[in-house]
């Protein structure tokens, strides 16, 4: 993907951005917080999203889709973030997609694909156990049980997982805690399964995760995704596109903290002068935008390279959500303090894209998680 963007491209973004900037503004997820709302999300408006194509986006047209690809998800996440919108984007058309497409056997595909493109079915990828992002600590087990599996144990951070019609669970059937091997992906139906148990937790950033309990929960071995014991190699690459999404998310929110700051900064006054023709707040101004302009290629790359399947996609997501979680928090920090006072009030919205900055920067891995990661695959 180059820095310009094609007449396809410019015309998914120009249709992106007008719709979440009527449809979802942030005063949408004021609302949703306000309002304590039960699904977190509009249930209308994801269905007009999935007629404009927006959820059929990596989804291959003879299911239904309008595959546009990683780089199109991209542009859509990017605008998704200007307005820190509430969707389930991330985990139904990002996380739920790609892990069905790379593991997902013809009945499977025929079954999820078309409906994920309809809107008509949510996904939620249960992998976490703990406080921090660790892919292999799964103590969660699964057992074979005649023609069955039966999973028990526990997952958090189970971002729309109280919402989902199916769980992707990440269990172990072999191995040890902490070792990749052994692992299997299943697909659990969340409607009327015994021994499941999925609690909502409102996070910070007023967005949707869950609690998921599961104490002897059968399921067939067809909901097996992808190999047994092999669920590493459908599990790392769907991560990685998840790492690349929640940075495409936060370039669209660190872009939008920054031009209302810039708006602030022209309109503020102090001494008959505006704030923003202080040399001091100017600097500062500018670090943030070479920053920005960083950000932006790093993304881009990534996302070419998901495109493209090349062979650096990991590294280039490890590199991605390590620049973008550090920028994002020292971007916000700066846009606030930039504020003054008012910053801190509920009435101006640069403190919910810092809060929804700071729960994205520790979604899939904090940057100390991806800068040792990004070491590790250079051999260092």
């Amino acid at each position: 993907m180059g820095l310009v963007l094609t007449e396809e491209q410019t015309l998914l973004k120009e249709t992106a951005s007008q719709f979440f900037q009527e449809k979802l503004p942030v005063a949408n997820l004021r609302k949703l917080r306000d309002e304590k709302n039960a699904d977190g999300f509009e249930r209308s408006t994801w269905k007009e999203m999935a007629d404009l194509g927006f959820a059929g986006v990596l989804v291959p047209e003879s299911y239904g889709g309008t595959e546009f690809g990683p780089v199109g998800l991209g542009i859509i996440l990017e605008q998704a973030g200007r307005t820190i919108a509430s969707t389930p984007l991330l985990s139904t058309v990002l996380l739920g997609t790609t892990a069905v497409q790379l593991g997902g056997s013809q009945t499977q595909r025929q079954d999820i694909l078309p409906a994920i493109a309809a809107g008509e079915t949510i996904m939620a990828l249960a992998v976490e156990e703990g406080p921090h992002h660790n892919p292999t600590q799964i103590a969660t087990t699964a057992t074979a049980d005649g023609d069955n599996f039966k999973l028990s144990g526990s997952k958090t951070f189970v971002i729309d997982g109280h919402i989902a019609d199916t769980l992707i669970v990440v269990a172990r059937t072999s191995g040890e805690v902490n070792d990749s091997n052994g692992l299997t992906l299943f697909l659990v139906n969340t409607s009327g399964t015994d021994g499941l148990e999925i609690t909502r937790t409102i996070m910070a950033d007023s967005r949707n995760a869950a609690n998921v309990t599961l104490k002897d929960v059968s399921v067939p071995a067809s909901a097996v995704l992808g190999g047994v014991d092999g669920g590493w190699d459908v599990l790392e690459p769907v991560l990685d596109a998840g790492r690349i999404g929640v940075s495409a998310e936060l370039m669209g929110l660190i872009q939008e903290a920054f031009d209302q700051t810039l708006v602030y900064l022209k309109e503020r006054t102090q001494f008959g002068e505006p704030i923003g023709s202080f040399q001091a707040l100017q600097h500062r101004a500018a670090e943030m935008f070479a920053e920005l302009e960083v950000c932006r290629s790093v993304v881009l790359d990534a996302l070419s390279a998901l495109e493209e399947r090349r062979n650096d996609v990991p590294s280039l997501a490890s590199l991605a959500k390590a620049r973008l979680s550090e920028a994002s928090k020292h971007i916000t920090n700066e846009c606030l303090q930039m504020h003054g006072g008012v910053g801190m009030t509920d009435e101006y919205d640069v403190g919910l894209f810092m809060k929804r900055a700071r729960v994205a920067a520790a979604t899939f891995g904090n940057a100390g998680f991806h800068r040792d990661r990004y070491a590790g695959l250079d051999g260092f």
